[in-house]
């Protein structure tokens, strides 16, 4: 495989806000490469349980567990399953959400226009993308490019692919990426393509990677020991809105009004904030580490719910 080294977004303020210990046990919701694995287990004597729906990460990955003499375990499964991934409870739990650093640089994976490769951006099983393309309308197609791609010309691009495909199927990223470039050409000042907002659209929704995330969540607050860290980095607003939004759900304390008794009483909620707002890279990373500069980091510790 050709390209630029993995290199782990945020990676110290990864470690410092899980906090790990030893002897306790974490899991990696995102294996990938590796990154926040190698960090784990080589800041202290712990065990660390790395998900990834990826087989070739799962199959790359097998050398650390040799390295780490059988403090480290590979499970091939979506991170929003995590509770059928452990045994117990566990300390920590964190997730690198969206595509890695590896799969952008397979070309064969179709994750990135950058290269030519077959329309596929699939994370595990399921439709690729150019299956999607094939069956959606347009009207259908749009809505899906502006969700999950914020894209304001979603319509105008969805006209364009429907148009394009009923000459010739789309097969390739460099195929979809031309038509829409033609579509949408670049502004003069513009720093992204303008294929760049709808790629990660249909990546998110071939990959439900959205879902994913929302029931990862939900399973925190079930494997998560009493203490245990959620630690989550983001690179997009849709994503980021949906940590946001979750931990605020989950972490203040409220007054509430029990329906069989005109008494109030105040309810913990499962999560305290580690800070109210999100955490940046710092701008040395952000400056050799271009993928550093979208993220966001938000934390949180598992509370004792009051009965």
């Amino acid at each position: 495989m050709v390209g630029r080294p993995h290199v782990p977004v945020m990676l110290p303020e990864v470690i410092d806000a899980l906090s790990p210990t030893d002897g306790g046990v974490y899991v990696d919701g995102t294996f990938g490469a590796g990154g926040y694995t190698t960090g784990i287990l080589s800041t202290v004597n712990c065990n660390v349980v790395g998900i990834d729906r990826d087989p070739t990460a799962i199959d790359a990955g097998q050398k650390l567990v040799d390295e780490f003499d059988g403090r480290l375990s590979l499970v091939q499964n979506c991170f929003g399953n995590v509770a059928d991934c452990v045994e117990g409870q566990i300390d920590g739990f964190v997730l690198d959400i969206g595509v890695s650093s590896m799969q952008l640089d397979q070309a064969d994976r179709g994750f990135s226009f950058m290269r030519d490769g077959p329309l596929d951006m699939r994370m595990g099983e399921g439709e690729s993308v150019a299956e999607l393309i094939a069956r959606i309308d347009e009207g259908d197609l749009a809505n899906l490019i502006y969700k999950y791609g914020e894209e304001r010309q979603s319509r105008k691009i969805a006209k364009a692919i429907v148009a394009a495909r009923a000459e010739n199927a789309f097969e390739t990223t460099l195929q979809l990426a031309n038509v829409i470039e033609k579509a949408t050409p670049r502004r003069w000042g513009d720093k992204i393509h303008p294929a760049t907002r709808t790629f990660q659209a249909l990546r998110i929704a071939v990959n439900d990677e959205l879902g994913e995330l929302e029931r990862a969540l939900e399973a925190s607050v079930q494997v998560l020991k009493t203490g245990g860290r959620l630690v989550v980095v983001t690179f997009h607003s849709l994503e980021d809105r949906i940590v946001k939004n979750f931990l605020k759900e989950n972490s203040d304390k409220i007054t509430s009004t029990n329906k069989y008794s005109d008494e109030l009483k105040e309810v913990t909620k499962p999560f305290a904030l580690i800070g109210r707002k999100a955490v940046l890279a710092s701008k040395e990373e952000a400056e050799i580490n271009p993928r550093a500069r979208s993220a966001k980091l938000r934390a949180a510790i598992r509370t004792e719910v009051a009965a």
